[in-house]
């Protein structure tokens, strides 16, 4: 087991656990919290026993987005960077040569919800609530959300989610495709699931996963989709940093 403090991970009958563990802060993500999680995923996909990963979150949330204060510093002269580097874990769960199961034990909002998209798959428990909140806070989405939810529920249900702010519980997540089952404990369900590519053979698994990302859409690989989407996000997101909208918002979050 690796214990990182904010990021916990272990190895068990060849799956990983991988905990982002900032219960008081609903697992806000930072940037340090970003690259361990990059560091633990990189850390299951070098151990030839790990043949599939689970994420989760400690507490009551999965992860509550990114960090208000962090997005308010990625807001100066090196804000593409800085945003980069918030993006990074969960890029890297997206990146994966490994099958990866988001178990959603609560909200996943904002920066969550791309954690958690990032998975191939995502169970959710009976108190998950997805919300993208990207427009309520004044902030242009990020991080290949506006990809990863078009590939995931479908361009009309995406645009409900990023332009009219629809969330989804964790049955409507099911009945649009955003997850895949409703289970009282997403963990021990997400678990289950891997032992499928726990049993099979390792290099079987990450060449599966690998075709299949080369074959959904003839021509390119879902990787490199996905990294164009956050570079198109970038920009525009930088910009509504920087808008006397979200330094509102940030002053407001700040003084709670």
């Amino acid at each position: 087991m690796t214990q990182s403090g904010l990021v916990l991970s272990s190895v068990d009958n060849h799956v990983a656990l991988i905990t982002v563990n900032d219960p008081d802060r609903r697992n806000a993500v930072t940037g340090e919290m970003s690259a361990l999680l990059r560091a633990a995923v990189e850390q299951a996909e070098a151990d030839p026993g790990a043949h599939a990963v689970v994420i989760t979150g400690a507490g009551k949330a999965f992860c509550a987005g990114a960090d208000l204060s962090a997005l308010g510093a990625a807001g100066g002269e090196a804000t593409e960077s800085g945003l980069k580097e918030l993006y990074d874990g969960f890029m890297a769960v997206g990146e994966c040569k490994l099958p990866t199961i988001a178990a959603v034990n609560g909200a996943a909002v904002g920066a969550g919800l791309n954690l958690a998209m990032a998975a191939d798959v995502r169970i959710v428990g009976p108190g998950a609530v997805f919300d993208s909140r990207f427009q309520k806070l004044g902030l242009h989405p990020g991080g290949g959300a506006t990809w990863m939810l078009q590939r995931a529920v479908g361009p009309q249900v995406a645009r409900a989610a990023l332009l009219f702010g629809m969330r989804f519980d964790a049955e409507a997540a099911v009945r649009h495709g955003l997850a895949l089952s409703v289970a009282d404990d997403p963990v021990a369900a997400a678990l289950e699931l891997a032992a499928g590519p726990a049993a099979a053979p390792r290099d079987v698994v990450i060449a599966t996963k690998a075709t299949m990302r080369a074959t959904a859409s003839l021509g390119s690989v879902d990787t490199e989709q996905h990294e164009l989407a956050m570079r198109t996000e970038l920009g525009p997101q930088a910009t509504s940093i920087q808008s006397p909208e979200f330094a509102a918002r940030l002053a407001a979050a700040q003084r709670r």
